[in-house]
């Protein structure tokens, strides 16, 4: 098993996650779903799920939108329709983007006679 990593997060990440947690809890125990019976439908672990539940920043995003997915949160738009528009525009714009980014070489001037 990997080491796990410290990252530094900013406290609108930390309020984020938490809120995403909390909101994933309310909304799975309001539906009167068993943390069991969410886990495996999700394909997870109990304990990832109570990290997830939790706020746990090392917490898998694909985990945490799988079982956001299931228990009804929204997480970009309400509608479909709407996400798939919004994904087919973005698509667009990284057409126009560059594929990389590299760090500029500076010209530096040789004087060194």
């Amino acid at each position: 098993m990997p080491k796990p990593v410290n990252r530094a997060a900013s406290r609108y990440a930390q309020d984020a996650i938490a809120l995403l947690g909390n909101s994933i809890r309310i909304a799975r125990l309001e539906q009167a779903m068993r943390m069991d019976e969410t886990a495996e439908r999700a394909g997870i672990s109990r304990a990832l799920l109570r990290r997830i539940e939790a706020g746990d920043p090392g917490s898998s995003i694909g985990a945490v939108f799988e079982v956001a997915a299931i228990v009804g949160v929204p997480l970009f738009e309400a509608e479909r329709s709407r996400l798939a528009t919004h994904l087919a525009h973005q698509a667009d714009k990284l057409t126009l983007l560059p594929g990389s980014v590299r760090a500029r070489r500076t010209a530096g001037v040789k004087d060194d006679f």
